[in-house]
């Protein structure tokens, strides 16, 4: 009887509830049988339920079924009426194909046995070694659907439009109706036009699948991202604002607070969310906000420097100290202050000040004291002492060009004297380029609504699991450019640091949040998801030329996707590159209620704009940046690790046994031939640790210098003095940085590891110098080895660790002597 291949098993279940029996299972006796001889010779037959009162004898059984051994017979059957088990015994063992067990009564089952119950299948080697499942695969598949022939050359509307037409008069012989206006034709031409379009897409996705023929910003971004190149958006502009503020008290300044470029016809301060805010959004200004809070002070809009006593005075070039008149109990280290010039120092205008001479420092040190005679220098003069405020500010912040304090006006001025021609404006906070735009609303994660097709399992029983499509969810942002911010660190180490900023660490200035069953969560942007985990809340904005930006999401490996129903929204910031670099004095609103505030103003310009860089530049760039060495092996390698850091100049590297391992010594000579201190020491080695090779060990050093003896025989022209000419040959050949920015002949900048000192330079520096008729030098030497070489060579060669070195400092003669010898002159 026909037997189907069904996965539910529902008939069994019938039977036991009715009056029938059937065969249950069957086990052939092979490894568990009595004796060897029996094995494979005893069949076991399981009931559904006892045989009871129904006999069976040896011809009640037919074994079926063999391809090298047949006709196999029943010799002996053992039952009982109160079990379910029927033994059997057979006269010989099959062989390795499919037999089947009936039981029979005359020409079919007997009337007590389910006619479908009533045979089984089985095999007598089912304990025979074997490397596979004994089970039988059963699959009832689908046949295979045929795949059609496809012409790879249509591949526009007009080739898809005859590639249809001609399987139509192939699969209706009989006719096709070919006017224009007939409804068939209608839907050729329709599927056409979807060809043409799914085969421009092909083509497009063609296009960017190449660094060099991407046309889309984020084909291109990607492409580099898979030779660890990350392609920057830009940076936003950064600049120092001052807010005056009046009454007696403090003022909180909030961080964010809005700063408007000049909007006619708009008030100093503009009330937010107010239809003022409104109009003056529509005049499209540049918007600065403030990255810190900061308490404002009316005593710090402007503050007077003091002098002592003295007139006509100058802050020179390269200060970094400065004395307040009065007492300033509210300035501390780490505030902000601009000297800004307010004054013509040669007529006492205002608009006759050089905007140039503008310049922010930050304090390092405020220290409150008095004047013990001030109030003599006062109109009327008197015995009190006055008080000022020494301040100091970092090394980082020198002054680079001299700021005139007071001076003396010219004659047609009436040579009347002029104090506060520059003044010291506080109250600064530092603001950035980018208006931020708040809970704006991205839309649901949508729930899949498709399903990819199955692929034919090998159990058909098995249920399937429904792999859906993950819908595409790239939420785009409605305004742009988005903002690209770097971090900063509040306050900074010096004024300057704050516009020194790594267009590689620029993140955009974005926040989502999502809320799903009433759970709220906080999305953080990253330059890529591959160093995310599985549940990290990361996100990357891709953005395009047009300044358009989409969101990207994890794939639950790479950061987290959001689950479906997800509702999301985004706060962000508008205004990204140069259009932020606007000039002093251009920012004129603040939005905010805060009445005290009396004016806003930037004294410097803004900078640190920079536009995204643009797709050539990456094309060009991105298949060399891999190259650049990110470990170091060689000595070279470690020397050039060393100088990628930004205050060496020069530096050398040494292999050692020190005993257990080696040790690369790094020698480096610094800028400005400072000393390679402890804390600089562990500074570099933390540099170069990124770099350094399992199994070595880092020392840093500093380099071997080699004092020079210099004594000059200078011959001076009659008609200059003789202390005049000495004065400008000890400048020339200082180690200080020279009033026109020159470097001296003998300054640390000028010489390095292994560079030797020739003669030629120096003779050249000195009659270089107005008044010098002639020089010889009698001395050239390493200072305290007396020696000859030099003069007659004319070259001291230095070792590869060692530096030459001549300050002439009286103090630190050991550190190289100059000693010059004036002759003629006056």
């Amino acid at each position: 009887m026909l037997r189907y291949f069904c996965c539910d098993h529902r008939r069994r279940a019938a039977v036991l509830a009715s009056g029938l029996n059937g065969i249950d299972y069957l086990e052939v006796l092979d490894n568990d049988a009595p004796n060897n001889s029996d094995r494979q010779l005893i069949l076991l037959v399981f009931l559904l339920k006892p045989l009871g009162a129904n006999g069976l004898d040896a011809d009640n059984i037919q074994i079926e079924g063999g391809e090298r051994i047949r006709d196999i017979q029943v010799t002996e059957i053992v039952t009982a009426n109160d079990s379910v088990e029927i033994r059997l015994r057979v006269n010989q063992w099959g062989d390795y194909s499919t037999y089947t067990l009936k039981i029979v009564e005359g020409n079919g089952p007997p009337n007590w046995l389910d006619p479908i119950l009533s045979a089984i299948n089985f095999s007598f080697k089912v304990d025979c070694p074997s490397d596979f499942d004994c089970e039988t695969e059963r699959i009832c598949s689908p046949e295979p659907t045929p795949t059609p022939a496809i012409n790879y050359l249509a591949k526009d509307y007009a080739s898809f439009r005859r590639l249809m037409l001609d399987r139509l008069a192939v699969l209706m012989p009989q006719g096709f109706e070919r006017n224009p206006a007939d409804i068939g034709i209608a839907l050729v031409e329709l599927m056409a036009y979807v060809g043409d379009y799914l085969s421009y897409e092909q083509d497009a996705i063609a296009t960017e699948a190449y660094l060099d023929t991407a046309r889309k910003r984020t084909s291109v971004r990607r492409h580099a991202r898979l030779v660890d190149y990350f392609m920057h958006d830009g940076c936003n502009a950064r600049t120092w604002v001052q807010v005056q503020v009046s009454g007696n008290n403090s003022v909180n300044l909030p961080q964010g607070t809005q700063v408007l470029t000049q909007v006619p016809g708009q008030p100093r301060l503009i009330p937010p969310d107010s239809s003022q805010y409104e109009i003056a959004l529509g005049q499209r200004p540049v918007i600065f906000e403030t990255m810190t809070e900061a308490v404002l002070f009316p005593t710090h809009n402007q503050l007077e420097f003091y002098t002592w006593g003295d007139q006509d005075c100058c802050l020179p070039k390269g200060s970094t100290q400065a004395t307040l008149s009065d007492h300033y109990p509210n300035l501390n280290a780490g505030d902000i202050l601009i000297f800004e010039e307010i004054l013509g120092p040669r007529t006492g205008h205002p608009e006759d000040a050089d905007p140039s001479h503008r310049w922010a420092v930050r304090l390092t040190q405020v220290t409150l004291m008095a004047d013990p005679i001030g109030g003599q220098f006062a109109e009327p003069p008197n015995n009190e002492p006055v008080n000022v405020t020494q301040i100091t500010w970092d090394d980082a912040d020198a002054l680079p060009f001299a700021l005139c304090l007071s001076a003396q006006a010219d004659a047609v001025q009436g040579e009347q004297f002029l104090a506060n021609v520059t003044v010291a404006l506080g109250n600064i906070v530092l603001a950035d380029h980018g208006a931020t735009i708040a809970q704006e609303f991205l839309g649901t994660v949508p729930s899949p609504t498709l399903f990819k097709v199955p692929v034919a399992a090998g159990d058909r029983c098995q249920p399937t699991v429904p792999n859906p499509v993950i819908p595409k969810f790239r939420p785009g942002l409605a305004t742009g450019p988005l903002t690209q911010v770097t971090a900063y660190t509040s306050p900074p180490s010096s004024a300057q640091v704050a516009f020194q900023r790594q267009l590689g660490t620029a993140l955009p200035a974005i926040t989502l949040q999502s809320e799903l069953s009433s759970q709220p969560a906080t999305w953080r942007p990253v330059r890529d998801l591959l160093s995310s985990g599985r549940q990290d809340l990361n996100f990357v904005v891709e953005t395009e030329n047009d300044g358009s930006a989409k969101i990207r999401f994890g794939d639950d490996r790479y950061g987290l996707r959001p689950s479906p129903g997800t509702r999301l929204s985004a706060t962000y910031r508008i205004g990204n590159g140069p259009a932020g670099n606007i000039g002093a004095d251009t920012l004129a609103h603040a939005v905010s209620e805060l009445g005290t505030i009396q004016q806003i103003r930037n004294p410097l310009p803004a900078r640190g704009g920079q536009a995204p860089e643009s797709l050539e530049q990456v094309r060009q760039a991105a298949p060399y940046a891999f190259r650049v060495q990110e470990r170091a092996v060689t000595l070279a390698d470690y020397a050039a690790a060393a100088e990628r850091h930004p205050e060496v100049q020069k530096a050398v590297a040494t292999f050692r046994w020190t005993g257990s391992w080696r040790t690369v010594f790094v020698t480096v000579d610094r800028l400005g031939g400072r000393l390679v201190d402890a804390e600089f020491e562990t500074e570099l080695r933390e540099h170069l640790e990124r770099f350094r090779m399992a199994g070595y060990d880092l020392e840093v050093d500093g380099p071997r210098f080699v004092s020079l003896e210099i004594e000059m025989l200078v011959c001076v022209h009659h008609n200059y003095f003789r202390s005049d000419v000495k004065a400008a040959v000890l400048q020339v050949l200082s180690n200080r940085r020279l009033p026109d920015g020159r470097l001296g002949l003998f300054h640390p900048d000028n010489f390095t590891f292994g560079q030797s000192v020739y003669l030629s330079p120096i003779y050249a520096a000195v009659q270089a110098v107005t008044g010098v008729a002639s020089a010889h030098i009698k001395i050239f030497q390493r200072q305290g080895i007396p020696s000859k070489e030099g003069l007659v060579t004319g070259v001291l060669e230095m070792d590869r660790l060692e530096i030459a070195r001549l300050n002439n400092d009286p103090d630190f003669q050991e550190q190289g002597v100059l000693r010059l010898q004036m002759e003629a002159g006056k």
